[in-house]
């Protein structure tokens, strides 16, 4: 049955795509940073920004910047934000970019360029440098399997095809979205990419200690 469900993932995979995209932009109280993301990426991209329940301004600021914008009920995660901006999107192509300014919106078409040139199905952007000494520790554990240096970056693109089909049941991203596209049928790629210094909090990653977990069941349970 796996067997056959991965043939049925790689048919609709190598389906001809639509040369737009949706850049997916998942935001959470993101109100003093979401309108300049949204101003750089519009002039050349369709931007669908998911407001994951924010209790500021986040919604009509990322409107107003030209985005189209769908809100969740509540605050549901990054995850489920994620999904819905996968389901909301009709390009051919989806890119995941952050909300906070980090990325680079001149990196996109080095992420679309394999997708359309029918090469591969998912291209990461791959961070020079990873951040917390957990992520570090998930991506090693995910290139068991994998073999790509940044399985954690929140800069994707990959095929609507493929990331409707994508469950992302776990407690993060942090290599079960490679590993997950990969036992879809998924041709998986990187590119490197600059990120930008941005003056932002960053909390301890709590999620990573079941994120192990995760992993460890998609290395030892998957094809």
């Amino acid at each position: 049955m796996e067997a056959h469900m991965q043939q049925i993932y790689q048919h609709m995979l190598r389906r001809p795509i639509m040369n737009d995209v949706t850049v997916v932009v998942p935001a959470y109280n993101e109100a003093e940073r979401i309108a300049p993301v949204v101003r750089d990426l519009i002039q050349d991209y369709s931007v669908l920004v998911v407001d994951d329940g924010s209790t500021d301004s986040t919604a009509s600021k990322a409107e107003n910047a030209g985005a189209k914008v769908v809100q969740q009920p509540e605050n549901m995660g990054y995850i489920p934000a994620l999904k819905r901006g996968f389901q909301e999107a009709t390009s051919g192509i989806v890119v995941t970019f952050d909300a906070d300014g980090e990325h680079r919106p001149e990196d996109i078409k080095r992420l679309i360029h394999p997708i359309k040139e029918d090469k591969l199905d998912l291209v990461l952007g791959a961070r020079s440098t990873v951040p917390r000494p957990s992520e570090r520790a998930l991506n090693e554990l995910t290139r068991l399997k994998i073999n790509v240096q940044d399985s954690g970056t929140g800069f994707r693109a990959l095929r609507r095809t493929l990331a409707v089909t994508l469950e992302l049941d776990t407690a993060c991203t942090c290599g079960t979205f490679v590993l997950e596209a990969a036992a879809n049928g998924a041709r998986i790629g990187e590119v490197p990419i600059e990120t930008r210094s941005i003056q932002k909090p960053r909390g301890i990653a709590w999620q990573h200690g079941k994120q192990f977990i995760h992993v460890l069941r998609y290395l030892l349970f998957t094809s």
